[in-house]
C-alpha cells in the first residue's frame, strides 16, 4: 500500500470503519510485548542485572498507561527517561542508556520505521540509533515466530462480517504491513480488509486521513483501538471513537457487535454513548506509574 493509493481509494460503502490490529483485533500485545520487545532491550544494551525493573517499565508504558499502543521507537526513548529516575535503579548503579540521539530522531517528524531509521544511521553513523535498529529488526524476528500463537478475540469475524455489508473496513496500526499482512490472512480475515496501513504508511492520524478524509458524512466515520493513539487519531479525523478496553476486549468486541455496531448505523452513537464508553476505557489507563514519579 502507498500513501497515493490509499488516498484515491474511494468509498465503496456509506460508513467508514478504520480499525487498529495489535491488542484491538488480535490478542498480542501483550505476548510481543513480554516476549519480543521487551526483553530485547533487556539483551540489546545488556541490562540483565535490573531486568525485573526494564519489565515493569516497559509494561507500564506499553501496556497498562495512557501511551498504550504508541511506536516503538518513542515508547523506547520514554522506558529509558523513566528508568534512569527510579530509585532502585540508581540504588543499583547501573547505567542506563541515554536516548538522546533516538529523540531527536523522533524530532524530525519522519515516518517511524526500521527503514526510516536506516537512513538516518546511514546519515549520522550513530551508534545508540544502530543499537535501536538492532533491536528492532530482532523483534520483528522474534514476533514472527511467534505468530502462531496470537489469536483474534472473540467475535471478531462475526462483526468483520457484519461491518463489511455496509462499512469499508481498513487496517490501521502502527505496526510493520508485512506483519499486519500475515495475521490477518493467517486467521482468515484479510478478505474484510480494503486496505492495510502499517508504521510505513506514517501515523494514525495520517493513515485515516488519507483514507477517508472528506469521503464520508460527518458521524459516518469510526475507529476502533485499544490506546489512547487511537482514540487521538480518530478525533483529529473528526471520526468517532470505540474503545476496546484492556483486560476486557473480549466483552468490548461483544458489545460491539450486539450493540455499538447498530447504534453506528442508525446514526445513534454520537453523543452520550461515545462519552460514557471513553470514559470507562480512560480509567483503566493511568498515566502515573505505580513506583511514583
Amino acid at each position: 500500500m502507498t500513501p497515493e493509493l490509499l488516498k484515491n481509494m474511494q468509498p465503496e460503502k456509506d460508513f467508514f470503519v478504520g480499525m487498529d490490529s495489535d491488542g484491538c483485533v488480535f490478542n498480542s500485545m501483550e505476548l510481543k510485548q513480554k516476549k519480543c520487545l521487551l526483553p530485547g532491550i533487556v539483551e540489546n544494551w545488556n541490562l540483565q542485572p535490573i531486568r525485573e525493573y526494564v519489565m515493569e517499565t516497559g509494561e507500564f508504558v506499553n501496556l497498562y498507561s495512557q501511551w498504550r499502543g504508541t511506536n516503538r521507537f518513542v515508547a523506547l526513548a520514554m522506558v529509558f527517561d523513566l528508568l534512569s529516575k527510579r530509585d532502585e535503579v540508581k540504588k543499583r548503579k547501573i547505567e542506563i542508556p541515554n536516548p538522546e540521539p533516538l529523540k531527536e530522531w523522533l524530532k524530525k517528524g519522519t515516518k517511524l520505521s526500521n527503514a526510516t531509521l536506516k537512513i538516518a544511521i546511514e546519515r549520522t553513523g550513530n551508534s545508540f540509533l544502530r543499537q535501536t535498529l538492532k533491536w528492532s529488526e530482532k523483534a520483528n524476528e522474534a514476533i514472527a515466530d511467534i505468530s502462531k500463537d496470537i489469536s483474534p478475540f472473540s467475535f471478531i469475524k462475526e462483526a468483520l462480517k457484519k461491518l463489511q455489508k455496509k462499512a469499508d473496513i481498513v487496517v490501521v496500526s502502527a505496526t510493520p504491513e508485512k506483519a499486519l499482512r500475515a495475521e490477518w490472512q493467517a486467521h482468515g480475515i484479510m478478505q474484510y480488509a480494503r486496505a492495510v496501513c502499517g508504521q510505513e504508511l506514517g501515523s494514525k492520524k495520517e493513515h485515516i486521513a488519507l483514507a477517508a478524509g472528506g469521503k464520508y458524512k460527518k458521524g459516518h466515520m469510526l475507529m476502533l483501538g485499544d490506546a489512547p493513539g487511537d482514540f487521538k487519531a480518530a478525533k483529529e479525523n473528526d471520526a468517532l471513537f470505540y474503545p476496546i478496553i484492556p483486560a476486557k476486549e473480549n466483552k468490548s468486541w461483544e458489545k460491539f457487535y450486539n450493540e455499538a455496531m447498530d447504534k453506528f448505523f442508525n446514526e445513534e452513537y454520537a453523543g452520550k454513548y461515545e462519552s460514557e464508553l471513553i470514559g470507562e476505557f480512560e480509567g483503566h489507563l493511568p498515566s502515573v506509574p505505580p513506583w511514583g514519579g
